[in-house]
């Protein structure tokens, strides 16, 4: 009998050792600043509240093309029990592709921290519906980096933008199409401002004779474009601008606080968000339907999402807007980091100008009407 005892308490004790340990696998599409912020952050948090639990991060490459991979991997495993990933960490443009591919579960019902989500871009994603599949990481932002000692008040609308470039040629720079989003965002922009409805645009449905309204804008912007400067990517606009350069162009909001809190862009740089708005988009929290862990996922997502998280590890580490409400975040932030985040734009202007990217098939016409009418 005591032996019988001993083996049942030797079983318990395997049973809750560190050899019955669970991984939870989480997939970043986006910088080495995504998988390390996993990696350094979350994880250690996450397994900190859930003994047992190893967390481990891998980064499949920046851009759209990271979150190509992650799809590509979970497409090659339909047929499997389960994936290599639990959660995924995706752009706009895969998750709708992956939620009409079947590939993401349905999970934010389950967690509580959906209901703090007030973006249009957790049910909309560049025009596919994936209500219920994802919630935001955080929320980007593009806007106008200026230097403030050469330019004291900046243009507030495109219209504005556009007379400011013919006086001050050369003083103005974006990477066209190529090397970064941030050019790509400068150009959505200018056709929302002068291609027609942009409210279309960003909510379909699809027109193919839409496009044909924009040759007046793409002739107006290759127009636009001799007084520019064409800049080597993200990075090299704020180059750029650091050096003295340009004094005026579009940059990621998180990347110009990042790159002026170390030093590498001087105090006098500002920011402004344009009339009538600059795309902004999502990383989204998700998790395939073949995930091992779900439930682990959700609870990753959940702590991932809650208001704490969102202010010390996405507004205060990365400059980035929370994924949730902000509002949500008061209390959370102290008042320096707050005002740092909302100071140049401010809540009011993300409400008005802050726009999603558009729709797919628009968003692909106007990478293709740029490259044959603006760039040739």
């Amino acid at each position: 009998m005591r032996i019988l005892t001993l083996a049942c308490s030797l079983a318990a004790l395997i049973a809750a050792s560190p050899l019955s340990a669970q991984t939870l696998n989480v997939a970043s599409a986006g910088d080495q600043n995504m998988v390390d912020y996993v990696k350094d952050y979350l994880g250690p948090m996450f397994e900190k509240s859930h003994p047992g639990v190893k967390v481990v991060s891998v980064g499949t490459g920046p851009g759209d093309s990271g979150s190509q991979k992650i799809l590509e991997k979970l497409d090659a495993q339909k047929g499997a029990a389960t994936t290599d990933f639990d959660v995924v960490v995706i752009h706009q443009k895969a998750a709708g592709q992956m939620v009409k591919d079947g590939l993401l579960a349905k999970y934010t019902d389950k967690v509580d921290t959906a209901k703090l989500v007030s973006s249009a871009t957790a049910k909309n994603s560049l025009g596919a519906d994936v209500s219920g599949y994802v919630m935001p990481m955080f929320q980007s932002q593009t806007a106008l980096a200026y230097n403030a000692d050469m330019l004291k008040t900046p243009p507030n609308n495109f219209a504005e933008l556009a007379e400011w470039v013919k006086k001050n040629p050369k003083q103005f720079g974006y990477n066209g199409i190529k090397g970064g989003m941030s050019g790509v965002a400068f150009v959505a922009g200018w056709v929302y401002a002068f291609g027609g409805d942009a409210d279309k645009l960003i909510q379909g449905p699809y027109d193919a004779a839409e496009k044909a309204k924009w040759d007046k804008a793409f002739a107006e912007l290759k127009e636009f474009n001799k007084n520019a400067v064409i800049t080597p990517g993200n990075a090299g606009t704020l180059d750029m601008l650091n050096r003295g350069e340009i004094a005026m162009g579009p940059v990621w909001v998180d990347m110009f606080y990042s790159w002026q809190a170390d030093g590498k862009l001087p105090p006098n740089m500002k920011l402004k968000l344009a009339a009538p708005g600059m795309p902004g988009q999502p990383m989204y929290y998700a998790v395939p339907e073949k995930a091992a862990q779900k439930k682990l996922a959700e609870e990753f997502i959940a702590l991932a999402t809650s208001p704490q998280v969102q202010a010390d590890g996405i507004v205060k580490r990365f400059n980035w807007y929370p994924g949730i409400d902000a509002k949500n975040l008061e209390g959370k932030l102290d008042k320096a980091a707050w005002d740092k985040l909302f100071t140049d734009i401010t809540p009011s202007d993300l409400s008005k100008n802050a726009k999603p990217f558009p729709i797919a098939p628009y968003f692909n016409d106007i990478l293709e009407g740029y490259e044959k009418k603006v760039a040739n």
